[in-house]
């Protein structure tokens, strides 16, 4: 048997132009001589469509659009399988199910549903969806066939240690005598999280002596990147055939030869983290249907790395950056902002700030009468620039890309209505000595990233010879404490005793996370491209006295 695997980039909501794209992919299919061709997981609504779900006409319209599906490919003389959103038997708790069609010869043929419902992290399935309360083998051309769903896959009782699930409906279908296992996903990408895919998508098929097949969706939604990177892997875990990373693709596979194609996925983890950004950044923009983005350029590295990955994702036409110097500006962070604008052919227009920062200080002298200036200017400078982006936003049509890394926004080192104005933290998941590895990795063929900005003291330059070590440890320090913490949820004891770090220093850096919550609840949405990223997949309360 010959089968295709779809990896697309469906927009959430959007049944028309999914609807389009999984008819032009099974054309595609077919003229190249696959009897079957597999979708991503709820491919023709687009994952994850949260509360969308509870909207009775939005499940109508995922039913009427498989209809449309298996009406439209009714001649064509090949199979479909796809995601899609299906009603829940009646007393099941929920009202909807994650559900895979087969359709052919213009009717649905079977359809199975998911039985593990991801509860952890940035999923939240079992808010939703009733589960399946028992797996079938799909038959196709007289074989059995484990159709299965993302996370259906992920319980592998001799892959994991400490399996979320009593049930494997691998194991199950296989023990009915399946002789291929089929997967349908939208597996969102992080660091080092395709190695561990296919670590586990090879440990099945070893374990049953079948080959796997694997779809995963492709693009960004709001902040979860989805990778692609879709792979078939024969009965002894060699991978035959495999989908490119971060983009569209489609690839064939031989499952009688066990032979199929290879698209290339050469990016060693500081690349991919790159394309996951530019992936995240541009779906994000034109999925909300914006075309064009502005970025503050400080002389930093941060936006240096913001504005550069801005151009990947949107290309040099769409970005434009502004300088914002202030009275504490030094020269060289406008010459350097310049000189990165010429690098990568971007519009940079410089709108000084000393008068509007000395009108906000008149205005405020008499109500400030008998204080010293303190950070409270200092963050006037930075709300001042928030105004202007904000200002060009509105005038020129274009989304403000944040510039903040994730050891500012763990530890409060940003102003609230000020750098953190604007619609995507893009960086907001990369701590910055990551940040640093990004830049060598964006300047690996030319220098686009001037050696000034690379080899500069990190500084907010909001006061006379400001430097970040002023208020926080240095970032090699400090990053793999706030990872820690962070991601890991070690104490601060753990933390400084395995680290042979001052306990007092990491109990300060701890403090410094927890009083910033507030801060984070109120921030641009975060590009997740780590295991634990701030937004969704890490819920914490803002009035709380945090003791561990």
């Amino acid at each position: 048997m010959k089968v295709a695997l779809a990896q697309i980039d469906p927009t959430i909501g959007d049944f028309s132009g999914n609807t389009a794209k999984i008819l032009e992919f099974t054309r595609r299919a077919q003229q190249g001589g696959a009897e079957l061709v597999l979708f991503p997981e709820l491919a023709i609504c687009g994952y994850p469509p949260a509360d969308l779900l509870e909207k009775t006409a939005f499940v109508a319209r995922s039913g009427e659009a498989l209809c449309e599906i298996a009406r439209a490919t009714a001649r064509d003389g090949i199979a479909v399988i796809a995601g899609y959103v299906t009603a829940a038997e009646h007393g099941a708790g929920k009202h909807v199910m994650n559900s895979a069609a087969l359709v052919r010869d213009g009717r649905v043929e079977f359809v199975q549903s998911k039985m593990l419902l991801p509860f952890y992290d940035v999923f939240d399935e079992q808010r939703y969806f009733a589960a399946a309360a028992r797996q079938r083998l799909c038959f196709f051309e007289g074989e059995p066939v484990a159709l299965t769903i993302c996370e259906d896959a992920w319980n592998d009782k001799s892959f994991w240690e400490n399996r979320l699930y009593t049930v494997d409906p691998v194991e199950e279908l296989t023990r009915q005598g399946a002789g291929l296992i089929l997967n349908i996903s939208a597996s969102p990408w992080w660091r080092d999280k395709r190695e561990l895919r296919r670590e586990m998508l090879a440990a099945i098929a070893k374990r049953h002596r079948v080959p796997v097949a694997m779809v995963n969706q492709v693009g960004g939604n709001d902040s979860l990147v989805f990778d692609g990177s879709s792979l078939v892997i024969d009965p002894g875990g060699r991978v035959i055939a495999q989908a490119k990373s971060f983009e569209e693709d489609l690839i064939f596979a031989d499952l009688d030869a066990l032979t199929g194609d290879m698209h290339e996925q050469a990016f060693d983890e500081d690349e991919a983290m790159l394309e996951a950004l530019a992936l995240g950044t541009r779906d994000y923009v034109r999925k909300c249907g914006f075309s064009k983005v502005v970025v503050a350029l400080s002389g930093g590295i941060d936006s240096a790395l913001v504005a550069a990955i801005a151009v990947r994702a949107l290309g040099a036409e769409n970005v434009t950056t502004l300088g914002m110097p202030s009275p504490y500006s030094s020269p060289g962070s406008i010459d350097d902002s310049r000189k990165l604008a010429e690098n990568l052919g971007i519009r940079y227009e410089v709108v000084a700030i000393d008068e509007i920062f000395r009108g906000f200080n008149h205005a405020l002298e008499p109500v400030f009468a008998g204080r010293g200036p303190d950070s409270t200017e200092e963050n006037i400078q930075s709300r001042i620039r928030g105004a202007l982006l904000m200002a060009f936003s509105n005038k020129f049509n274009a989304l403000v890309l944040t510039t903040g890394n994730k050891s500012e926004m763990s530890t409060g080192y940003c102003t609230l209505y000020g750098d953190m104005v604007g619609a995507l933290a893009v960086i907001g998941d990369v701590f910055k000595t990551r940040v640093y590895d990004l830049c060598r990795s964006v300047n690996r063929e030319r220098e686009i990233i001037p050696a000034a900005i690379l080899e500069k003291p990190p500084s907010a330059e909001l006061r006379p010879g400001q430097k970040d070590t002023d208020s926080l440890p240095p970032y090699e320090v400090l990053d793999p404490v706030l990872e820690a913490y962070v991601e890991h949820y070690e104490t601060p004891e753990n933390i400084a005793a395995e680290r042979g770090l001052d306990l007092e220093m990491v109990r300060a850096i701890v403090k410094m996370v927890e009083r910033s919550e507030y801060k984070r609840q109120q921030a641009a949405l975060v590009l997740k491209v780590t295991p634990k990223a701030f937004g969704m997949g890490r819920r914490f309360p803002i009035a709380a006295k945090v003791q561990v």
